[in-house]
């Protein structure tokens, strides 16, 4: 069997890949962690939100302090959110290119596979005529 020249560099296109994979699952997961943050905040905003509730005029002056830290930490979250998004964008692009350039090493390898495989066919094919025409030839010179 004959060897893929380029096995070796198929080999480090794969473990990009998988390292690559691992980068844009870890983009996701830190994504989704924001979001959930981001969406507990805006919980904890609404829930609260409503002051007309609140009597006392001490307990407003708490609670409108404390809308106004979490609309403050709603804007930070929602713009770190922004950045995990590009960074998830970026790891999806870098994943795809990875992916495309081992793809089409294995492509290269398959049908260097099936040319080799054809041409022993081929070859196989005149072995097996010869070997017939051999045959054809000791029984008719046997029947003269």
């Amino acid at each position: 069997m004959h060897k893929f020249k380029l096995q070796k560099l198929l080999d480090i296109k794969i473990k990009d890949e998988d390292e690559s994979k691992l980068k844009y699952t870890q983009a996701q997961n830190n994504k989704n962690i924001v979001e959930e943050n981001l969406k507990s905040l805006e919980q904890s905003y609404e829930k609260y939100s409503d002051i007309s509730k609140v009597l006392d005029t001490v307990t407003q002056k708490i609670t409108i302090n404390y809308l106004s830290s979490l609309n403050h930490s709603i804007k930070a979250i929602s713009e770190e959110l922004v950045i995990q998004e590009v960074k998830l964008d970026k790891a999806k692009i870098d994943l795809v290119e990875k992916q495309i350039k081992r793809k089409s090493l294995e492509t290269l390898k398959e049908n260097m596979l099936e040319k080799l495989r054809k041409e022993e066919q081929r070859l196989e094919q005149i072995t097996n005529d010869e070997f017939a025409l051999y045959a054809y030839m000791r029984n008719r010179a046997s029947l003269s």
